[in-house]
């Protein structure tokens, strides 16, 4: 089959192209910056257009000679998302129609019946509506809460139980939930594909456990080795409320954890166990599902991280090359230092940067501006990387996101934290005089108005602290480990 997926930068459709290229589909992926797909590894073996579900002409060519299109995209954090939700989803049901399509399968999310939604999972429902009502043949899978490596609901699932041995807890807590493992979604998405050709409908699809989400902490400890956690519950912390408590305690920012946590308020359970006539085959528990994982997040293999896709409200506009692009000015923060260690090793100190190695540079600064972003709603500097050595084009380190890597060469940032402008750091390496290497440093700042120049010459006090900092301690980090590996 040739599968179209759209949203193949995100968390499922990362994931979910591989597993289709090792079933033997043809595989091609819609996304508005191909240059995000450059690094992953199955790069060379799909076929990448560049487009956008909200716009209609994009989609013609996206949907040409395609026979399933695997629809994973949402516009969760636009404030008008759900009218962005239905029109992508009416202008991708017209182009399949018109290219001939004889499939769309759909992720939606699992909910009640007879009850008001939140806005988010009414959302989630009208988009799998628009493909029932389609001329193309929908199958529409709906899920509650996916149990995996990177996942938002699970990575706030881990940091609130292993942060909290003792939990101040709202109502929701007690809803039934059925999780699913990723693992079975993905299958479920994969196997959909050979569905018969009149079947137009939606599945509940679940795990084997049904649990309340205190449930789920209190066995999340247990597969985890931690102590039994101590639960206060009090009726008055609303859905609003605790986005802002989860927004303090775990990676996941506020605009995220909001319609996550508007959706726990429903209690979401199968209805209907009838995808498992249609495409049987165990389903995981949830303990099981845990330490899954758990070990991938242990052994630093997880695919795909809820921050891989780009923070709303956060410009994706190329590094300017001059200052009269910004219509005006631009700031930068320019170093330079030689160091006694080879290109190569200084290399791997610049691609190791951020999570848990740091920022090489006066940490209280950093975790300090890290909870200012957070206060305000930002991703501040929770997101850490994905992978301890190795960094990709388009995923996410801590508040930046990786617009460039020349392996060897290269990095450059872009930053998605809260600031009245555009700000990059771009750290390069470069062969050095005589032997060894010089490492350059240089950061960008593109003002948004007066309070962009003034934010700007708040912190510039501090550069010196940050960023010289980084230069001075970055090719002395390079020198040590070179000293040490001679030795």
């Amino acid at each position: 089959m040739r599968c179209l997926v759209t949203g193949a930068t995100g968390y499922l459709g990362g994931r979910l192209v591989p597993r289709l290229l090792a079933e033997g589909h043809e595989v091609r992926c819609l996304v508005r910056d191909p240059g995000k797909l450059r690094d992953v590894p199955w790069a060379d073996r799909v076929e990448v257009v560049r487009g956008d579900v909200l716009d209609p002409a994009s989609l013609e060519p996206a949907v040409r000679d395609v026979d399933v299109v695997h629809y994973l995209v949402h516009s969760l954090h636009d404030p008008d998302f759900a009218d962005a939700d239905r029109r992508a989803a009416e202008n991708t049901a017209r182009a399949a129609a018109g290219a001939g399509v004889r499939r769309i399968v759909y992720l939606g999310g699992l909910h009640p019946s007879g009850v008001r939604l939140s806005p988010h999972l009414a959302s989630r429902k009208e988009v799998g509506d628009v493909f029932l009502r389609g001329p193309v043949p929908a199958a529409v899978l709906q899920a509650a809460m996916i149990i995996g490596s990177g996942s938002a609901s699970f990575e706030m699932l881990r940091y609130l139980t292993e942060r909290l041995p003792v939990m101040v807890t709202p109502r929701w807590v007690h809803n039934r939930i059925q999780p699913i493992a990723v693992r079975d979604v993905l299958r479920y998405l994969v196997e959909a594909v050979g569905l018969p050709p009149d079947v137009n409908r939606t599945f509940d699809v679940g795990g084997p456990d049904v649990l309340t989400y205190l449930d789920m902490m209190e066995r999340y400890a247990r597969v985890a080795g931690l102590r039994p956690r101590r639960v206060l519950p009090v009726p008055l912390l609303t859905p609003r409320v605790s986005s802002h408590w989860v927004n303090l305690v775990t990676p996941v920012p506020r605009s995220i954890a909001a319609p996550l946590i508007e959706s726990l308020v429903h209690e979401v359970v199968c209805r209907e166990h009838d995808v498992e006539d249609l495409l049987p085959g165990r389903t995981t528990g949830y303990d099981e599902a845990v330490a899954l994982a758990l070990a991938r997040i242990r052994d630093a293999d997880v695919e795909t991280r809820w921050s891989g896709a780009s923070v709303p409200g956060v410009p994706s506009d190329p590094l300017p090359s001059d200052p009269g692009w910004s219509g005006g000015s631009s700031y930068l923060d320019v170093r330079e230092r030689e160091t006694t260690a080879a290109p190569e090793r200084l290399w791997s100190v610049v691609e190791g940067i951020g999570g848990e190695h740091g920022w090489y540079s006066f940490p209280l600064a950093w975790a300090v501006r890290g909870w200012l972003d957070r206060l305000v709603g930002g991703v501040g500097l929770r997101r850490g990387r994905r992978d301890p050595r190795r960094l990709h084009v388009g995923e996410a380190l801590d508040w930046w996101r990786v617009e460039e890597v020349e392996r060897g060469r290269l990095l450059r940032l872009r930053a998605e934290m809260r600031v009245p402008g555009l700000a990059w750091l771009e750290l390069q390496v470069l062969p050095g005089r005589g032997g060894g290497s010089t490492y350059r440093q240089r950061a960008v700042f593109v003002p948004r108005g007066l309070a962009g120049h003034l934010y700007w010459w708040l912190v510039w006090p501090f550069h010196g602290l940050v960023f010289g900092g980084m230069v001075r301690n970055i090719t002395s980090e390079a020198e040590l480990t070179s000293e040490f590996r001679k030795s």
